[in-house]
Protein backbone atom coordinates (compact mmCIF):
# COMPACT_ATOMS: atom_id res chain seq x y z
CA UNK A 1 0.00 0.00 0.00
CA UNK A 2 1.37 3.44 -1.02
CA UNK A 3 2.67 5.94 2.14
CA UNK A 4 -0.14 8.68 2.01
CA UNK A 5 0.54 12.27 0.85
CA UNK A 6 1.99 14.37 3.45
CA UNK A 7 0.22 17.28 4.01
CA UNK A 8 3.32 19.10 6.14
CA UNK A 9 5.90 18.55 8.83
CA UNK A 10 5.81 19.79 12.61
CA UNK A 11 8.42 22.60 12.68
CA UNK A 12 8.13 23.11 16.71
CA UNK A 13 6.08 22.03 19.69
CA UNK A 14 4.31 24.17 22.46
CA UNK A 15 3.97 21.99 25.67
CA UNK A 16 2.51 24.84 27.72
CA UNK A 17 -0.32 25.31 25.33
CA UNK A 18 -0.26 22.04 23.43
CA UNK A 19 0.63 23.26 20.14
CA UNK A 20 1.97 22.13 16.94
CA UNK A 21 3.53 24.59 14.31
CA UNK A 22 3.27 22.73 11.69
CA UNK A 23 4.77 23.82 7.60
CA UNK A 24 2.14 23.10 5.25
CA UNK A 25 2.52 21.20 1.59
CA UNK A 26 -0.90 20.37 1.34
CA UNK A 27 -4.18 22.25 2.23
CA UNK A 28 -6.31 21.34 5.48
CA UNK A 29 -9.46 23.37 6.87
CA UNK A 30 -11.08 22.72 10.50
CA UNK A 31 -12.90 19.51 10.73
CA UNK A 32 -10.09 17.52 8.95
CA UNK A 33 -8.66 14.30 10.46
CA UNK A 34 -5.00 14.59 10.54
CA UNK A 35 -2.37 11.88 11.28
CA UNK A 36 0.62 12.79 12.81
CA UNK A 37 3.47 10.03 12.49
CA UNK A 38 6.97 10.13 13.58
CA UNK A 39 9.48 7.96 15.50
CA UNK A 40 8.06 7.71 18.79
CA UNK A 41 4.66 9.36 17.37
CA UNK A 42 1.40 8.11 15.62
CA UNK A 43 -1.70 9.66 16.54
CA UNK A 44 -4.95 10.76 14.51
CA UNK A 45 -6.93 13.66 15.71
CA UNK A 46 -9.42 16.40 13.79
CA UNK A 47 -8.32 19.85 13.57
CA UNK A 48 -10.41 22.08 15.89
CA UNK A 49 -8.23 24.65 16.30
CA UNK A 50 -6.02 26.62 13.90
CA UNK A 51 -4.20 29.54 13.64
CA UNK A 52 -1.76 31.81 11.69
CA UNK A 53 -0.01 34.44 13.11
CA UNK A 54 -1.99 33.85 16.11
CA UNK A 55 -5.03 34.37 14.05
CA UNK A 56 -8.08 31.86 14.08
CA UNK A 57 -8.22 30.71 10.46
CA UNK A 58 -10.28 27.70 8.91
CA UNK A 59 -8.43 26.94 5.83
CA UNK A 60 -4.77 26.71 5.30
CA UNK A 61 -2.69 25.63 2.16
CA UNK A 62 0.79 24.87 0.87
CA UNK A 63 3.73 27.51 2.08
CA UNK A 64 1.44 28.43 5.22
CA UNK A 65 3.13 27.78 8.52
CA UNK A 66 0.29 26.86 11.04
CA UNK A 67 -0.18 26.42 14.52
CA UNK A 68 -2.94 23.64 15.37
CA UNK A 69 -4.26 22.43 18.58
CA UNK A 70 -3.00 18.81 19.52
CA UNK A 71 -3.95 15.92 21.92
CA UNK A 72 -0.48 14.54 22.17
CA UNK A 73 3.16 15.24 22.36
CA UNK A 74 4.45 16.08 19.23
CA UNK A 75 8.21 16.50 17.78
CA UNK A 76 10.09 18.41 15.34
CA UNK A 77 10.34 16.31 11.93
CA UNK A 78 6.91 14.32 12.80
CA UNK A 79 5.35 14.21 9.49
CA UNK A 80 1.42 15.18 8.70
CA UNK A 81 -0.34 13.36 6.59
CA UNK A 82 -4.45 13.46 5.92
CA UNK A 83 -6.12 10.18 7.89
Amino acid sequence: MAEPKSLGKVISYYSHIGVAAIDLTGKIKLGDKIRIKGNTTDFVQEITSMQIEHEQVKEAGKGDSVGIKVDEKTRPGDMVYKA
